[in-house]
């Protein structure tokens, strides 16, 4: 039997699996879902024990578990590392879902769930690709390191340090994620850029407590008024962002990418659908395409302080809050935009609140040359797994653990994703294709194996 046949045959047991695998809630922003995060990490654990690999271990961090497996017996042959995750987003709103966020169901050919697109399908795929070759072959062809956390859904926290300390443990010869996404239904992709991500939170006090909005409004100054105001002075009418400095690094586009990005078949239907607004907007001067992938951007993320609860409460608030991000792209270094958002944002404050300014997080942008073999290679088996030639994109999103790896191994990374763009990776009814699913596997299975050299 060939991979391809033993593939299909496993169809039914692959997705009882994964569906076991969906219904471990391992939330993890969540403090009541640590025994959940322990599961899950027990979970993968256990599989790529059954899996075959040599080398299995649980690795306990100040926050959740990571879990690391080898298995180096092709010698001579090439060394990658596979990297996913298995925390999962929080469900909420609950009342959104169609059926249970942890009670996986198949509906019209997609599989819904927590988890599905982010990363659990993922991440299973790469497991039982791994799981198939071992059981045609005998022996995986190449040698495999797997580094799976529980963190990524909060900032990898502790990521980073495991691999400071471990760099000689994890070095490989490429570095593998599944965690983007395809650029429409059956249109294979490997993505070879990323933006980076800022993330921010801010603080404004007025009053020391809230007050009576009839006995003092109109003479003191609300917080989520002001707060409000100066979010909206934060584009101009171009959507341009209008710290000062924020693009003066700003890479431009060759005109041969430019081309080539707009060239990618890109559906606007496809768009609208997963979106679900009634029109566009953007940074003027650019398409949608390079909007989402190459220009960076300020995003308000959330807002809110005051009386949120049923019925009226009149009061003026003495606090408001909000969090918001910045997209990255090559050249802006996120400190220093982190240090001209923080002082355009005070310097636009009036002196009757108080403002306390957090830095929660910061990633750099990535954006990797793809003309070299292991890139034509993984194109090769996403042709074989999909029956058509994989395309070649950027994503807006980010991965900070790719740039920490890239920039300390100097090594490929690919990145290559079986999710698709409207599949509520982080809001309710998030869901996976199973075409997209089961070729994923057949694609990954085919893409180890063809790296290894004759």
């Amino acid at each position: 039997m060939n991979l391809a046949e033993f593939i299909e045959g496993r169809r039914d047991q692959h997705l009882a699996e994964l569906c076991e695998f969906l219904r471990i809630p391992s939330v993890s922003a969540k403090s009541e879902h640590k025994p959940d995060i322990e599961h899950g990490a027990r979970w993968v654990a256990e599989n790529l024990r059954a899996t075959g690999f040599k080398t299995v271990q649980i690795v306990p961090t100040n926050l959740h578990p990571l879990v690391y497996a080898e298995t180096l017996e092709a010698p001579g042959q090439p060394t990658v590392l596979f990297y996913g995750h298995y925390d999962v987003q929080p469900p909420e709103p609950l009342d959104l879902w169609t059926s249970p966020a942890f009670e996986p169901t198949v509906r019209n050919g997609n599989l819904f769930g927590r988890g599905t697109a982010d990363d659990k399908g993922q991440v299973h795929i790469h497991l039982k690709a791994f799981e198939s070759l071992q059981k045609v072959n005998g022996k995986l062809p190449i040698n495999v390191k797997v580094l799976i956390e529980g963190e990524e859904e909060v900032g990898s926290v502790s990521l980073w340090d495991y691999v400071q300390k471990n760099k000689e443990k994890l070095k490989a010869d490429a570095l593998i994620v599944s965690d983007t996404s395809m650029l429409g239904k059956g249109v294979p992709s490997i993505t070879y850029g990323l933006r980076g991500l800022n993330y921010y939170q801010i603080e404004l006090t007025g009053p020391e407590r809230d007050l009576h909005s009839g006995v003092y409004g109109g003479a003191v100054p609300n917080p989520l008024t002001i707060l409000t105001e100066l979010f909206a002075r934060l584009h101009d009418k171009n959507f341009r962002v209008t710290v000062p400095g924020f693009y003066d690094q700003v890479a431009s586009l060759s005109k041969a990418e430019r081309k080539a990005l707009n060239a990618l078949p890109w559906k606007k239907k496809d768009f609208e659908k997963a979106v679900g607004a009634p029109g566009y907007c953007g940074e003027k001067g650019f398409t949608t395409v390079e909007r989402l992938w190459t220009r960076p951007t300020f995003e308000l993320n959330g807002i809110w302080g005051g009386y949120q609860g049923e019925g009226a409460k009149t009061v003026i608030p003495s606090k408001a809050f909000a969090k918001f991000s910045t997209r990255l792209v090559p050249n802006q270094n996120p400190q220093k935009i982190a240090q001209l958002v923080e002082k355009h944002v005070r310097k636009l404050l009036p002196k009757t609140v108080q403002c306390k300014f957090e830095i929660l997080s910061m990633g750099k942008p990535w954006v990797a040359p793809f003309h070299n073999s292991i890139f034509q290679k993984a194109q090769t088996a996403l042709e074989k797994g999909f029956g058509r030639k994989a395309v070649f994109i950027r994503e807006g999103g980010s991965i900070p653990f790719v740039t920490q790896m890239y920039d300390t191994f100097k090594v490929p990374c690919v990145l290559i994703g079986f999710g698709l763009p409207d599949e509520n990776a982080h809001a309710p009814d998030e869901h996976i294709a199973l075409e997209n699913y089961f070729g994923g596997i057949k694609a990954i299975a085919h893409f180890y194996s063809d790296l290894a050299t004759p």
